[in-house]
């Protein structure tokens, strides 16, 4: 499965799509909001497939130059700390990622002109040459460097979002929980793994998928009328229509979650919505959210509306 919090951004998104429109229709909405789904996942794989495709050019660069006619030292002896970074090389060499790719029908066949080119911005760019430079620092130092590389250079390169905008003009909507995704996936990266890259940093359950965002997306239309009524109750001073769309969207969906998935703490849905108003609301939002829906969790507790099993027991 997903992210869970990706997936709650993507029903966010979709369910703020359906508030918006005068004439949304839920199921043309909810079919877009699983291509929207589809989309990112398969962007998040070709944004991955990027470490191997720069790893390959490196290494045919270092080859050309050893076969110059008058080679350097540097040519014949060269600094290969870049082709031999253990996550970079993790990735490259990833069959998990291939099988996941080729299953996906992703890849980057044609390209190789582009990330020529962006491998020659990587080479000379700041970052890369002072990482070069550096005695080895370990694995902290190497993790953080690709990270600040995929960052501040790919995931914000011109000529990669061009080709994704050619391929499909809505995957620029999705290119920065993609990217997030990617982050992610190399901050998770630990000195101590061994083999093949993590299956849950790259697979994902279709159907768990869909169930979850479809049944939070269904379920939150349904109950928005009683929603808004506990919304606006809890909200001193302030009448439904006056509070701003992003944050009643994300308050009917907590709402929402937390009495439909009872393996979901309590306090995980709390922070998750208050996580994502962070980015996608007003820098008062979190607060607002907070205090409404920690008195609407406690009324809901109490006369039973919300019930937890399993791992949706535990409040810490």
């Amino acid at each position: 499965m997903l992210n869970r919090r990706y997936l709650r951004i993507k029903t966010f998104q979709s369910l703020y799509a359906f508030w918006q429109s005068d004439s949304g229709s839920a199921a043309r909405i909810e079919k877009e909001l699983f291509n929207g789904v589809d989309r990112t996942y398969d962007l998040y794989l070709s944004l991955m497939l990027v470490f191997g495709e720069l790893r390959h050019i490196a290494e045919l660069r270092i080859e050309e130059r050893k076969k110059k006619q008058l080679p350097t030292e540097n040519d014949l002896n060269p600094n290969q700390r870049f082709v031999e970074h253990p996550i970079l090389r993790k990735i490259a060499t990833s069959e998990r990622l291939r099988l996941e790719a080729e299953k996906r029908k992703v890849s980057w066949v044609g390209n190789h002109a582009l990330f020529t080119a962006l491998y020659k911005e990587v080479e000379n760019h700041q970052i890369v040459t002072d990482y070069m430079k550096e005695p080895p620092l370990g694995f902290k130092r190497d993790q953080g460097f690709l990270v600040q590389l995929f960052t501040e250079l790919i995931a914000n390169h011109e000529a990669l979002q061009e080709v994704f905008e050619a391929r499909n003009i809505a995957w620029l909507e999705d290119l920065d929980l993609a990217a997030s995704l990617v982050k992610r996936s190399l901050e998770q990266m630990s000195a101590t793994d061994t083999g093949d890259l993590d299956m849950d940093l790259l697979t994902r359950d279709n159907k768990e998928d869909n169930d979850f965002v479809s049944l939070l997306f269904r379920k939150t239309i349904e109950h928005t009328e009683e929603n808004e009524k506990a919304i606006s109750e809890k909200s001193s001073n302030w009448e439904s229509d006056r509070i701003a769309l992003t944050d009643m969207v994300l308050m009917q969906m907590a709402l929402t979650e937390v009495r439909t998935f009872d393996q979901i703490p309590m306090k995980v849905t709390m922070n998750e919505y208050i996580e994502i108003a962070k980015a996608y609301s007003t820098p008062k939002s979190k607060n607002f959210i907070n205090g409404v829906l920690d008195k609407i969790f406690i009324e809901m507790k109490a006369d039973g509306r919300i019930n937890k099993v399993g791992r949706g027991l535990l409040e810490s």
